[in-house]
């Protein structure tokens, strides 16, 4: 099938090629990368008009018996210019060109690795080659007119999946693989290659013929030997193989019509190669289908003829379904589109027409009148600046199309700008004893608090307007600071609005997001501004002592301008960027430890210590409180249950010591669970329940009696009673029968009747009684109470009824309120010089200073008060504070210390029911102390009588409610001589 063309024959396709060419004839850009590369390989000659008539045309790739036919169109005058060209040309044309020797001859080759696909005869392929000495091998074999390779597909990596590995990764693999490493990753059948360009790296190889690799000649650069191998021979005209041919054909046919790089293909095979026989129509399908490299090979090194096209056969069928596929898709999508776009066009039109003919407005327009209406109310009261704000955004919204990100962001801050209550306060209450009856009604005590807010209620009657304040409640978990905002809330008749900034650390959510970024949104106060529709809420700010700080900045910052009482009046938030007033706003801030809040925003607020709940209180609580609201959270009548004032004092000294009552709480709820189970049990509901007593049993005849036990019996279908004429198994009468028998004719018979009827009766009253005992009231007291919430947790902190020699009570604060802790001392060893002091129980370092100072202050004054007394200088001492697994610091152990180790050196025990507490100086004098209400209550839980105190905390001391000092001696001091004369030395009076 392949033509041999005359010279004759060429020059007169050429001369017509020319003649139908315009003048101004240019080949334009190809339309795709092969034609691109092909083209450039064309242009090269362009500059060499003598070879313009130059064709060639390689030699066959099946047995390659064909040498390179020449065509020679030129006058035998211009032969030398011509061969000049040609040796110019072979060095920058990158056409395929003759060589001699023919390609046959070349049996030693450079190897070239093709990681991706083998290379067929005909095709070009371009590849990059990073190995140097490789890359100059080819330069070296093109300049000696042997610009051949093989070219070798690469094996896949031993245990290594194909379709996981990148192009990149696959490459970099290639580079790194030398010698026999190389050699043994080729597969043996591969193609003849010619160089048609260099161009940097870059080498464009185009197939000649089938190679198989015999042996290894070099390593560096690879060259191995090579066999060329022909096709087997076939018969031309066996029918089977014409079928399969003229099916691949077909199925390339169909396959063309759907792609025009296929058509692309097939014209340059065609202008390179010449016209199609079996075997390369077996090459052609195979080359250009989209198969696996492993696929491919196989179709290479198949030289079977007609084995070659069934394999070309499978892989154009499979690439004709991908194909169909590819198209159902493409129409698919194509429908879709189409499908949306008709009907936007149709709500496009639709619109038109409806605004058209008055119907309705666009979307626009409509926006714009929501955004007016919503505004209208407070529009007196709005701002200026923000009703200026305003009306440009509707003129701006107006100008914006609805499809574009602009439109939205408009829209979002137009609905922020118009929702917020522009001067709309709500009417407070001024009246002070109403807002006393409702804070009374929903917490007891808290009477800081109280009082605090009825001062802010009657500053605003006197003024006559409402105003805004920054209140920051302190104090243990669970003393109300957070349930107390809705009260003081409803007592002023405001709205309330809770958020807690625990763990917060964005400023974005004080002060907004900007508007450019997606999901922008205002900050916490703009937002509560909207919820609640006024501009005077109470906001509690909860947990503000834990506020967070990270990357996105410092929150505590943040609240400086929102908690500023001379900057909120134009507080600006960051996505509405117009200043807002919330002077107005009363803040209610929460902590729990308010060192933890930063100097700044603490000097801001005005603090109120809630210290916590003594005994008397957490009873009140309890009583009126927790205990009625968990009674009806249960569905517990209160003529169910009763649980006594012993019981609850019990569940507060032994199970609820902390300073807040919501473990209290939950213990109470813990109970009336109990209590309903016990309830349900028994069967027992809030419905009233009755026990019938028959009426006939109250009758005192001898009738009435018998008529009863009838009854009886007929209910319960029992025997008749022993004493009766009835023998036992006989047949039983009726019982009209029995009664006229028994009263005419045996008195006897009649009278055990009456008996066993009173005994009946006697029966039933029993049940009824049983029954009442049923539905008595289920008793919680001080014996019983572990039944329903376990074994105690707490237990006495008093050790020592009275303290022996070297220990004394002393006072202390914790997070869960105050407590007692006893401070021991006693003796290791005496010697002479032996004076040394350990201290242990888990203190810190302000507490082992204490003992440090203690210890030198003691010492002094023993050697003032006794100085004939060596106990300091000659005895190693041991100080303890129990209990050891609890950490413990802080200076205002001092004076009990000094007191322990005293009562050690003079041998005399501490007055009985005596607990003291301050920080001593190396002088000797007392320093106040903080937490005097904590202190004083477990003083109270201890039983303690005596007290002794700063004189610096006098006032704070003054400053508790009556029952918390009632029957506690409490004395002031200034100097360790009052406390040692009040403790040891006897003088009870000093200093009270």
């Amino acid at each position: 099938m392949l033509k041999v063309l005359s010279a004759s024959y060429l020059q007169g396709r050429l001369q017509n090629l020319s003649a139908k060419l315009p003048a101004n004839f240019s080949y334009g850009e190809p339309k795709t990368p092969l034609l691109r590369v092909l083209g450039s390989l064309r242009s090269s000659n362009s500059r060499y008009p003598n070879l313009c008539k130059r064709v060639f045309f390689c030699s066959d790739s099946g047995d390659g018996s064909n040498p390179v036919v020449e065509a020679e169109a030129k006058p035998a005058e211009t032969e030398a210019a011509a061969e000049s060209a040609e040796e110019v040309d072979s060095k920058a044309s990158s056409a395929i060109v003759p060589t001699n020797p023919r390609p046959e001859d070349y049996l030693t080759v450079l190897a070239l690795p093709l990681p991706h696909r083998p290379l067929f005869p005909g095709f070009y392929m371009p590849i990059y080659v990073k190995d140097p000495k490789l890359l100059a091998a080819l330069v070296e074999s093109r300049k000696r007119q042997a610009p051949y390779a093989g070219a070798f597909l690469l094996k896949d990596e031993p245990g290594s999946d194909p379709s996981q590995a990148s192009g990149s990764e696959t490459e970099k693999n290639i580079y790194d693989l030398k010698g026999k490493e190389l050699f043994n990753r080729l597969h043996e059948v591969g193609t003849l290659a010619q160089i048609t360009s260099i161009q940097g790296d870059q080498v464009v190889l185009i197939g000649h013929r089938r190679l198989r690799i015999t042996e290894m000649v070099e390593e560096d650069p690879l060259t191995v030997k090579v066999d060329h191998l022909k096709d087997k021979a076939y018969n031309k005209d066996d029918d089977v193989i014409k079928a399969t041919s003229f099916e691949v054909i077909a199925t390339l046919r169909d396959v063309l019509k759907t792609s025009s790089l296929w058509r692309d293909h097939v014209q340059t095979y065609t202008q390179h190669i010449g016209d199609f026989n079996f075997p390369r129509l077996a090459d052609f399908g195979a080359a250009i289908s989209g198969a696996n490299k492993l696929q491919c090979q196989q179709v290479l090194e198949e030289l079977d003829v007609y084995n070659r096209l069934k394999l070309t056969l499978e892989l154009v069928k499979k690439e004709m379904e991908i194909s169909k596929i590819q198209e159902s898709i493409a129409k698919a999508i194509e429908e879709k589109i189409s499908g949306e776009q008709r009907r936007y066009l149709l709500n496009e039109q639709l619109k038109a027409i409806k605004k058209e003919l008055g119907l309705e407005t666009d979307d626009k327009t409509a926006l714009s009148a929501k955004f007016r209406e919503r505004l209208e109310p407070n529009k007196e009261r709005c701002p200026p600046h923000v009703l200026q704000v305003i009306e440009e955004e509707l003129t701006k919204l107006q100008l914006l199309e609805a499809s574009s990100s602009e439109f939205n962001v408009t829209r979002n801050y137009l609905d922020w700008l118009t929702a917020l209550p522009w001067g709309n306060y709500s009417d407070e209450n001024f009246d002070v004893h109403r807002a006393q009856e409702i804070l009374d009604e929903d917490h007891y005590g808290l009477n800081d608090v109280k009082e605090r807010i009825l001062e802010f209620i009657a500053v605003g009657k006197l003024r006559g307007i409402s105003q805004g304040k920054i209140i920051c409640l302190s104090g243990p978990p669970g003393v109300g600071k957070t349930s107390i905002g809705r009260s003081v809330a409803r007592a002023l008749n405001r709205k309330f609005y809770r958020f807690s900034v625990g763990g917060l650390a964005d400023v974005a959510e004080i002060k907004g997001h900007r508007r450019t970024y997606i999901g922008a949104m205002p900050g916490k106060m703009v937002q509560c501004l909207k919820n609640v529709g006024t501009a005077n809420p109470l906001v509690l700010i909860d947990e503000i002592d834990k506020l967070g700080r990270g990357h996105a900045g410092d929150p505590a910052s943040a609240l400086l301008e929102l908690l500023d009482p001379e900057q909120n009046a134009n507080f600006l938030d960051h996505y509405l960027d117009v200043p807002i007033d919330v002077s107005k706003v009363l803040f209610i801030c929460t902590a729990n430890v308010v060192e933890m809040i930063p100097n700044p925003l603490l000097d801001r607020m005005e603090i109120i210590t809630i210290a916590g709940y003594i005994t008397d209180e957490k009873m009140h609580i309890a009583r009126d409180y927790l205990e009625k609201a968990t009674r009806e959270a249960c569905g517990i009548k209160p003529e169910q249950v009763e649980v006594t004032d012993a019981a609850l004092l019990a569940l507060i000294e032994n199970y609820c010591r902390e300073a807040g009552v919501r473990n209290l709480q939950k213990h109470i709820e813990k109970i009336y669970r109990k209590i309903a189970l016990q309830l349900v049990r028994k069967g027992e509901t809030n419905e009233p329940s009755q026990v019938v007593v028959p009426s006939e049993a109250k009758e005192k005849s001898a009738e009435g009696l018998i008529e009863a036990v009838v009854l009886e019996e007929a209910q319960v279908g029992s025997e008749p009673g022993e004493g009766c004429n009835e023998k036992p198994g006989s047949e039983m009468p009726t019982i009209a029968d029995q009664i006229q028998t028994d009263l005419l004719a045996d008195e006897k018979c009649k009278d055990d009747q009456t008996v066993d009827a009173e005994e009946n009766i006697g029966t039933e009253k029993g049940q009824e009684n049983e029954a009442s005992k049923a539905f008595d009231k289920v008793l919680i007291d001080a014996s019983n109470i572990s039944d329903f919430v376990g074994k105690p947790v707490f237990h006495a902190e008093r050790i020592y009824d009275q303290t022996p020699v070297g220990v004394v009570m002393g006072l202390a604060w914790t997070a869960m309120g105050g407590s007692t802790l006893y401070i021991e001392t006693t003796l290791v060893e005496q010697g002479e010089g032996k004076g040394e002091l350990n201290v242990t129980g888990q203190l810190g370092d302000v507490m082992k200073e204490s003992a440090q100072i203690a210890h030198t202050v003691a010492r002094a004054i023993l050697v003032e008060k006794e100085p004939d007394n060596p106990f300091f200088a000659n005895s190693k001492l041991h100080l303890h504070v129990p209990a050891g697994a609890t950490p413990k610091d802080g200076p205002s152990a001092g004076c009990t210390m000094i007191t322990s180790m005293l009562s050690l050196a003079m041998k005399k025990p501490v007055k009985e029911d005596l607990a003291m507490t301050g920080e001593v100086t190396l002088t000797g004098r007392i320093l106040p102390i903080g937490g005097v209400k904590e202190k004083t209550i477990a003083a109270r839980r201890s039983n303690v009588k005596t007290i002794i105190f700063p004189s610096a905390n006098r006032r704070d001391f003054d400053e508790l409610s009556a029952n918390v000092k009632e029957g506690l001696e409490v004395h002031f001091v200034d100097d360790y001589s009052q406390i040692f004369n009040l403790a040891i030395g006897g003088d009870q009076e000093a200093g009270k």
